[in-house]
C-alpha cells in the first residue's frame, strides 16, 4: 500500500533554507541527499550542544540503511561516500574521538557555533576533550510523539491533542516507563498507557520511592516529608 498522506495535524523538522539553493544544485548523488536529510532528522531529535550524530549511529539507522540500499555495494559504503560528499560541500562538519580511526568519527551540521565549538577543541589540540565534552553533552530522550510512533502506530490529530496534555501532566520518565511497561506487558495502547500513568499519579509509581506527580505545581513531591 503507498503513502496515504500526510494527517491533518504533523510534526515538522527544521531544514536551513539553503539546502533548497546552491547546497541542492551542488548535490548530484542520491544517496547524498537521503543521508543529509535523514541527519537532519536524527539532529533534530538530540537536546543540548554541541548535537552530534557519530558515524555508528549513522551506519546502523534502519531508515537511512533502506533508503540507499541498492546505490553502492553495501549499504555501509554508500553512507561513507554520501557523508564525505556532504563534508566536501560544507553541509557538514566531520571530526575524529580517536585519532587515525575514522569509525570513532562524529559529525555536526555546519554551523557557525558548531565551527566555533570544533576550532575551540582543535586550538588544544586534545581529542580527549572533545570525547570529554560529547559524553558530557546531555543524552537524547525520545519525545512522546516518537514514542507512540514507535511503540503503538500512527498519530492522528485526536491522539495527538491527548499527547500533548500527557506531556504536560506528566514528567517524562514516568511516559518512558509507561510505555515501555505496556511494550512487556503486550498491550500496545494509548489507552493502556494513559491507565499506568494515572494508576501512578493516585497510588504512587513503584520505583522503590513514594513520590506523587502533581498535576497543579508540575513537580514530584514525596509523601512523609
Amino acid at each position: 500500500m503507498g503513502f496515504e498522506g500526510f494527517p491533518r495535524k504533523m510534526r515538522y523538522t527544521p531544514v536551513p533554507n539553503q539546502i533548497f539553493g546552491p547546497l541542492l544544485e551542488g548535490m548530484d548523488d542520491l544517496a547524498e541527499i537521503k543521508c543529509v536529510l535523514r541527519f537532519l532528522w536524527l539532529m533534530n531529535q538530540k537536546k543540548g550542544f554541541p548535537r552530534s550524530i557519530s558515524r555508528q549511529e549513522l551506519f546502523s539507522d534502519p531508515i537511512l540503511i533502506s533508503a540507499v540500499r541498492g546505490t553502492s555495494d553495501t549499504p555501509n559504503i554508500a553512507i561513507g561516500e554520501a557523508l564525505q560528499k556532504a563534508v566536501d560541500h560544507g553541509i557538514l562538519i566531520a571530526a575524529d574521538i580517536n585519532e587515525g580511526n575514522s569509525d570513532d568519527s562524529i559529525y555536526l551540521l555546519n554551523t557557525d557555533s558548531e565551527r566555533r565549538f570544533i576550532g575551540e577543541v582543535k586550538s588544544v589540540s586534545s581529542k580527549s576533550m572533545l570525547k570529554t565534552e560529547l559524553n558530557s553533552m546531555p543524552v537524547s530522550r525520545p519525545n512522546i510523539f516518537s514514542l507512540y510512533e514507535d511503540n503503538i502506530g500512527m498519530l492522528n490529530s485526536i491522539i495527538s491533542d491527548e499527547l500533548k496534555e500527557a506531556e504536560e501532566l506528566y514528567p517524562q520518565e514516568w511516559i518512558e516507563d509507561a510505555f515501555r511497561e505496556s511494550v512487556v506487558q503486550n498491550k500496545r495502547s494509548w489507552r493502556y498507557v494513559c491507565a499506568i500513568l494515572e494508576r501512578w499519579e493516585n497510588e504512587g509509581k513503584s520505583d522503590g520511592r513514594t513520590g506523587r506527580y502533581s498535576k497543579t505545581d508540575g513537580r514530584e513531591r514525596y509523601l512523609g516529608e
